[in-house]
């Protein structure tokens, strides 16, 4: 009896591991994949950039008597118009919202900027005192002997000292981590101009008058980007921008009242923006499901 009972027992025991063995073998371990994120663009985000710009100023003088108001015609061989460059590093800010549909990415940016730019140039209005009357840019000078000559000179120098935009942006994926886009809209800034005028008095004594204001223009803006994802919320880009302030006018500047010769400047600001940056977006990554 007892060997049978013994071997009752190890014919169960047989069964048993068969059977475990059958179940593992019908359903083998699979091992999970792993979830591949979802890139969205569509949410909040800030940023900062740095770049460089090479602007443009297009700039005319007029001169008139500070006592009369009376225009002063400058005569041939004076320097009236110029232009000249302003280049100079930038650096600022950026917040924005995007919306994604498909592989289409539309959002609106702002901006504000920090700018280096300046640049300068300088203006003669020619005159010879021939006795005894004195040139258009030499009141009073009527005591220089036949033959001599001078010249009223103004030098201009254009400081753009911080610049903003306000655009929208229209994009297409070209992966889901690449965007390029387009983008165009408001621009604004402050230029400040700094005139030093430089001539005689009616006595010949050389005198020098300094002065200078600062005006707030705003304009127009448009140039194209690229954007990539380096993670869910952090991106890197580098944009492309031209600007364009328009024209404003800067001045008097004079040497009144030692002398009554004076002039205003009137000039337009163009500008060619390169800037590299990164952008933080809010909210978590999605995860694929499966």
């Amino acid at each position: 009896m007892k060997r049978i009972v013994i071997g009752m027992a190890a014919a169960m025991s047989l069964f048993a591991t068969g059977a475990l063995a059958a179940d593992l073998a019908a359903r083998p371990y699979v091992k999970a994949p792993i979830a591949d994120p979802v890139w969205s663009w569509t949410g909040f985000y800030v940023g900062a950039n740095a770049g460089y710009s090479w602007g443009r100023s297009r700039t005319n003088v007029s001169y008139f008597d500070s006592v009369t108001g009376v225009a002063v015609a400058p005569p041939a061989g004076s320097i009236t118009s110029a232009s000249f460059d302003m280049n100079g590093a930038i650096a600022g800010g950026q917040a924005g919202y995007n919306w994604q549909n498909a592989n289409w990415v539309y959002g609106l940016e702002g901006d504000l900027q920090w700018s280096g730019e300046r640049g300068s140039t300088g203006f003669v209005c020619a005159g010879s005192a021939v006795f005894p009357v004195a040139g258009p840019c030499l009141p009073g000078l009527t005591f220089l002997p036949a033959g001599a000559g001078t010249n009223t000179v103004l030098t201009i120098d254009q400081h753009l000292q911080w610049f903003g935009t306000i655009r929208g942006r229209v994009g297409i994926l070209a992966t889901p981590k690449v965007l390029f886009y387009g983008t165009g809209g408001l621009a604004f800034g402050e230029i400040k101009t700094t005139g030093t005028m430089t001539g005689f008095t009616p006595a010949g004594v050389a005198i020098a008058s300094i002065g200078s204001n600062s005006t707030n223009r705003a304009g127009w803006t448009a140039g194209v980007g690229v954007e990539g994802k380096i993670t869910q919320n952090w991106s890197a880009k580098l944009e492309y921008l031209y600007m364009d302030l328009g024209r404003f006018s800067s001045g008097p500047f004079t040497l009144a009242p030692l002398s009554t010769i004076s002039a205003n400047a009137s000039s337009r600001f163009t500008d060619h923006i390169l800037r590299a940056g990164v952008n933080y977006q809010f909210g978590g990554p999605v995860v694929a499901k499966y």
